[in-house]
């Protein structure tokens, strides 16, 4: 790893760098993995259920113009209850690279529509659900050190572990998901099988929780509509042809769109307001002073509830306490600055 990114190790705080000749020291909790960037930039795969409310876009959004930041190889979608199959969610994923102005730069692929159990049952490694997205995360991550952003269910990371266990090597996974220590947590409970056996592996593994309802979430990442409606229109690049929005209408720019996904949207709270919790996610990768990040034993999650297993000697990183205010305003920051961005 050359030694110029020992600035950027110290922003991002979770993610692990090296320098030139240096290896990660081996432990018994987790398989050594290389997290490497080209030209001082963090490989990414963003994986996701982007049809699924609207947080998945505006995280898809922030990751692609913060091309400073990230190398994005690839987003590959899943299909969680919301949102209809995956063709639903890789078409809104389509909808709002096209909307950056990223038409064709950045592959997407189809991941699961199904569950980890339904499609491991009857395994066949060469024929499944899923696997055009799941074999892109296998080699992408076999010809670079990439860190997969997962949020939606865990599907396509437990496939990918079931088809190549040497996978859990290769990589490590930033999930946005669960309200641990509590139950209830939509993207964990659209796949709970998936996530235990993400757990039970080796592959390094950092949950940015959720917490509904709790200041110490992503659920804290709030943004009301009349400031959505204040600061995002017309922000972005502006693409040549109108692209036809999930709720109707036409956009040529990602702002517009952004307004139009929130005027179609359940409002919650005093004031009422919505989360981007996957675009903390995002966020926290890029800059680790903007949430509080601690190790524990990896638990798991049996008849709704979360069991503590403390001589488990695997362990994961759980991120809480979400600096608010830095992160929205640095995704703001970054769609107000996307036309000079998205062209880095």
């Amino acid at each position: 790893m050359k030694s110029n990114l020992t600035l950027l190790f110290a922003l991002t705080m979770g993610v692990v760098f090296y320098s030139c000749g240096e290896k990660k020291n081996k432990s018994t909790s987790d398989m050594p993995v290389q997290i490497e960037t080209t030209a001082s930039k963090i490989n990414v795969i963003f994986d996701t259920d982007a049809n699924n409310e609207l947080d998945d876009q505006h995280a898809q959004a922030y990751l692609v113009f913060n091309k400073a930041t990230y190398n994005v190889k690839g987003i590959t979608v899943n299909a969680t209850y919301n949102g209809g199959n995956v063709q639903n969610h890789y078409d809104e994923a389509q909808r709002v690279l096209e909307l950056c102005d990223l038409k064709g730069a950045i592959p997407i692929l189809k991941g699961a529509d199904g569950s980890f159990e339904e499609i491991s049952r009857n395994f066949d490694p060469n024929n499944f659900d899923g696997q055009e997205g799941i074999d892109f995360l296998l080699e992408e991550t076999k010809k670079d050190s990439i860190v997969i952003v997962a949020v939606g269910k865990l599907t396509n990371i437990a496939l990918a572990l079931k088809k190549d266990p040497a996978f859990a090597q290769r990589t490590k996974i930033v999930w946005l998901g669960s309200n641990y220590p509590d139950p209830g947590e939509y993207n964990q409970d659209n796949d709970t099988i998936a996530m235990n056996y993400v757990l039970k592996s080796t592959i390094p593994f950092e949950m940015v929780t959720v917490r509904y309802g709790k200041p110490s979430g992503t659920d804290a990442v709030r943004v009301t509509q009349k400031e959505i409606n204040f600061r995002m229109p017309g922000l972005g690049p502006k693409v040549k042809e109108s692209i036809v929005g999930r709720h109707g209408g036409t956009f040529n720019n990602f702002g517009d769109y952004s307004v139009s996904l929130f005027e179609h949207i359940d409002y919650h709270g005093d004031p009422p307001s919505r989360s981007l919790f996957d675009m903390a996610a995002v966020a926290i990768l890029k800059n680790g002073a903007w949430a509080r990040k601690s190790t524990i034993p990896a638990p798991l999650f049996i008849d709704n509830t979360w069991v503590e297993r403390p001589d488990n000697i695997r362990k994961i990183t759980i991120w809480q306490d979400f600096n608010k205010e830095k992160i929205l305003g640095d995704f703001f920051e970054t769609l107000k600055n996307s036309e000079v961005l998205v062209n880095q």
